[in-house]
C-alpha cells in the first residue's frame, strides 16, 4: 500500500426523499442512477464526475428530530472541488438560477468556499485552492 485511497462516495441520510431527490438532481444536473430499497432504508444515488458517488439515504422508521450541526460529532460538511474561485463565482451563477440560497465566497489562505445548505440543513461547500 503507497498511498491513502480516494473517497469514492459519501452518503447524507435526510428526512424526505420527495423533497431532497428533486433538489439534489437540480444541484447535480443529473438525474439519480440508483432508487433502491434495500430493507433497512432506502437509498438513491448519483454519480458525479470524477468516479465520486452521492448518495442519499431514507429511513422509513423516522429520523432524529434534532437538527444538523457541525458541532455535533459526526459530519461537519461535505466539500466539492472547484478549480479556482471564477469556477465558485460560476456556481455562485448557477445556485442562483437554480433559486437554491447559499452564502457568500468566502476567501481565506487556504483556498476559497461557497457554502450551501440542503433542505435538511446538511452544509454542502464549493471549495478552490488559493490562487498561485
Amino acid at each position: 500500500m503507497t498511498s491513502f485511497p480516494a473517497v469514492t462516495h459519501v452518503a447524507v441520510t435526510v428526512t424526505d426523499l420527495e423533497t431532497s431527490v428533486p433538489w439534489y438532481t437540480r444541484l447535480f444536473g443529473a438525474e439519480p442512477v440508483l432508487d433502491e430499497d434495500t430493507g433497512p432504508f432506502r437509498h438513491v444515488v448519483y454519480a458525479l464526475d470524477g468516479g465520486q458517488l452521492f448518495g442519499l439515504h431514507h429511513f422509513p422508521e423516522g429520523v432524529w428530530a434534532g437538527e444538523f450541526s457541525p458541532r455535533r460529532v459526526g459530519l461537519d460538511h461535505v466539500a466539492f472541488g472547484c478549480a479556482d474561485r471564477a469556477e465558485l463565482e460560476s456556481w455562485c451563477d448557477r445556485l442562483d438560477g437554480l433559486d437554491i440560497k447559499h452564502g457568500d465566497i468566502v476567501d481565506a489562505h487556504y483556498g476559497s468556499g461557497l457554502a450551501v445548505k440542503d433542505p435538511d440543513g446538511i452544509a454542502l461547500e464549493f471549495f478552490a485552492p488559493p490562487a498561485a
